[in-house]
């Protein structure tokens, strides 16, 4: 079942909406620029119906026509790329270079754009630093909104929530994504930036920092 759809922050060039789907609770995200109409949906997760309200409902956001232009996925996992199939025509496909492989092959759908760490995803209104984040998938990527004068926000996939980092399965795995999610979120980026996580509420790295030693020392 599928929460309705909301309007989660109104940033000076674009809205940020989500709508959580499926029995997982998934986050989808739609991005849309206000002064070109172009949109960006970030985890084709599942319940093609209730994204595809979200994507109508954001046509107040802007008063250009409203333009799906792509579809970024954050990793592999199948609950976060079920709607893919439905969602993938006619806009480009983004996702990590060593999960897009494994997506194809799960969904039947073509990678166009397979990016990795330090990348760059832009469009008309829209750009977005990619961050890869090892661990939960070999290939699990953040993707990353700068904000002037203002908060970043991050899209982080199943790889940081609040309370923790995403489940690994070896304690190999548990390090390599610890130690990129301090090295590459925490340590770059200030206590303000947002979370957008794959599941749950969003939170800031200021309210998970105090935490990160905890984490590691627990190992999960």
């Amino acid at each position: 079942m599928a929460t309705d759809s909301s309007l989660i922050h109104d940033l000076p060039a674009i809205t940020v909406r989500r709508v959580a789907v499926s029995e997982m609770s998934n986050n989808v995200y739609l991005l849309t620029a206000k002064k070109s109409g172009v949109q960006v949906l970030i985890d084709a997760a599942d319940d093609v119906p209730a994204i595809r309200a979200m994507l109508a409902e954001a046509a107040v956001d802007t008063p250009c026509a409203p333009q799906l232009r792509a579809v970024l996925t954050t990793h592999r996992h199948w609950d976060h790329i079920r709607a893919l199939p439905e969602l993938a025509a006619d806009v480009e496909t983004v996702a990590g270079q060593d999960d897009a492989g494994a997506i194809e092959e799960a969904e039947g759908v073509r990678i166009d754009r397979r990016v990795d760490h330090g990348d760059l995803v832009q469009y008309d209104g829209i750009a977005l630093d990619v961050i890869q984040l090892r661990g939960h998938t070999p290939g699990s990527v953040a993707f990353v909104y700068p904000v002037e004068d203002g908060p970043t926000h991050i899209f982080t996939g199943d790889s940081l929530f609040p309370g923790g980092v995403g489940k690994t399965w070896s304690a190999e795995d548990f390090r390599t994504l610890i130690d990129d999610v301090e090295a590459r979120l925490f340590a770059a980026f200030p206590d303000d930036t947002v979370i957008h996580p794959g599941h749950g509420d969003p939170t800031t790295l200021g309210a998970e920092r105090p935490e990160l030693a905890a984490w590691r020392e627990r190992g999960w």
